[in-house]
């Protein structure tokens, strides 16, 4: 199964920087800053790079943000279908990621607003991290606590909560990594913080279904609330690293902003700034640059809200998807992420996004082939193999496609509209995945999502021509 947010390029983006210009097409915008170009670092200099302290720092905070996607999505909807619950149900359900899709309403009081008694000692940045950390512990004992085959309301109340603080803990974190190290290093922190979240996935995809597998017996089948229960506290405990690292780590210095006089020149430093920042350096191409990235993962993330309830219905036991998915899979997911660095850095970020974009796609059809198999577990290796290559590929280059469009003055609003966009539509169409399977079979349902991913093709091919510019910070802007 692959999941909304793919891993970034790895080690080879160091030389990719933030994305490879060089390969696309000049048009009306200007050259980027030479000043801002990073120099080209020698193999031992480039894995210093992930010695450093805000690496490793990286990598366990991406560890925290890992950890609550797949407890509210991906494995949320194994234990749902499991309890018995219908896939119509588990579908709508789904909708509960739109937190995520939506994070960009509430990325400029991230952004600029304190927080009362913590902003003061502990920072702008770290302060929201705490507080968002906290909440998705408190969530992940109450989605323990609650038993969906007695009561379904309670369970996606708390699971909404984590939602709304794993994305708001995303925003933070984003502007964090951007703002803790000079241009030519962010790519190292970008995949200490992606290397961190893949091991959280593995941890929250299969580490919660062998703790689960493991309180309930590995003979017993069905559903055990004692096991899921076990499973999800071990969870929430897992957030109390990350919260020692936001209290043990340093502040890094904010972007320089002029105090605001009053609430209207706050919002429109605040909110009105970034947005119209990303308007002005794009004009008319913004709509483009804004269309793919909302439909670029539409194969992906609509049928993997699927996936889970699918391998429950074909017989595969909790620890047969563990191992495969949950595990082997993330590992492939690498493997394609270093392979899609490799392509990117020979032959650009956009080829990459084209090949990516195709491989996303046509990888669908091999469930297809899958739900005609039924329960074989070298079937579903191959399968996995495939699938997850592909969405490595996909990632790397679209998450430096991403931070090739962003100001790094509005680092964690800008970038938090344009890692929304990518989840927003693809998760509300996902919704409906359930009524659709019920209607007309896992095989119509894979086909379909592979159909989804025609259109991102022409629009790929249609911003490969916008060059992407990141120009000299504006203005100082007003904040309190």
């Amino acid at each position: 199964m692959r999941d909304a947010d793919g891993p970034a390029v790895g080690i080879l983006a160091t030389w990719l920087g933030r994305a490879d210009n060089s390969m696309m097409p000049n048009t009306t915008f200007p050259p980027a800053d030479p000043a801002q170009t990073p120099a080209v670092r020698t193999w031992r200099e480039a894995l210093r790079l992930y010695l450093q302290p805000a690496s490793l720092r990286m990598l366990a905070l991406g560890f925290s943000a890992g950890l609550p996607l797949l407890l509210v999505l991906g494995t949320l909807s194994f234990r749902l279908r499991e309890a018995g619950i219908d896939r119509s149900t588990i579908g709508y359900l789904s909708w509960v990621g739109l937190a995520y899709g939506v994070k960009w309403m509430w990325a400029p009081l991230v952004d600029r607003m304190p927080i009362p008694w913590l902003t003061r000692p502990l920072g702008r940045r770290r302060s929201w991290l705490l507080v968002s950390q906290l909440v998705i512990a408190l969530g992940l004992v109450g989605m323990a606590l609650n038993d969906p085959s007695q009561l379904l309301g309670p369970l996606v109340a708390c699971a909404l909560a984590v939602a709304i603080a794993s994305a708001t803990q995303d925003i933070a974190l984003d502007a964090y990594r951007i703002e803790s190290a000079e241009v030519n290093a962010q790519a190292a922190l970008a995949a200490s913080y992606q290397t961190g979240y893949r091991l959280a996935m593995i941890w929250a995809g299969a580490g919660v279904l062998w703790v689960a597998a493991f309180v309930q017996g590995e003979q017993a089948t069905g559903y055990a609330q004692s096991a899921w229960q076990a499973a999800y506290l071990v969870m929430a405990l897992s957030m109390l690293p990350g919260m020692w690292v936001v209290l043990a780590s340093p502040e890094p210095v904010p972007a320089p902003f002029a105090p605001a006089r009053n609430v209207a020149e706050w919002l429109k430093g605040a909110v009105v700034e970034p947005f119209a920042d990303f308007w002005l350096r794009y004009r008319w191409q913004a709509v483009l640059l804004l269309a793919l990235i909302a439909v670029y993962r539409i194969s992906d993330v609509v049928m993997g809200i699927m996936a889970n309830p699918f391998y429950v219905d074909m017989g595969f036991t909790k620890s047969e998807v563990a191992s495969v998915t949950k595990v082997y899979g993330v590992i492939m997911t690498l493997v394609g992420a270093f392979v899609g660095g490799l392509l990117a850095a020979r032959l650009g970020v956009m080829r990459v996004l084209m090949l990516g974009a195709a491989l996303s796609a046509l990888t669908n059809l091999l469930f297809v082939w899958l739900s005609g198999v039924g329960h074989d577990v070298q079937a579903l290796v191959w399968v996995i193999s495939a699938d997850n290559l592909a969405s490595g590929i996909a990632s790397a280059a679209f998450i430096a496609y991403l931070s090739s469009l962003t100001n790094i003055s509005y680092s964690a609003t800008q970038y938090a509209l344009l890692s929304s966009m990518m989840l927003l539509l693809p998760k509300f169409i996902a919704g409906f995945s359930g009524e659709f399977v019920d209607a007309h079979g896992y095989a119509s349902f894979f086909t379909a999502t592979a159909w989804l991913g025609l259109p991102v093709l022409v629009l790929v091919a249609l911003a490969s021509r916008v060059h992407a510019n990141n120009p000299h910070p504006p203005p100082l802007s007003p904040r309190v």
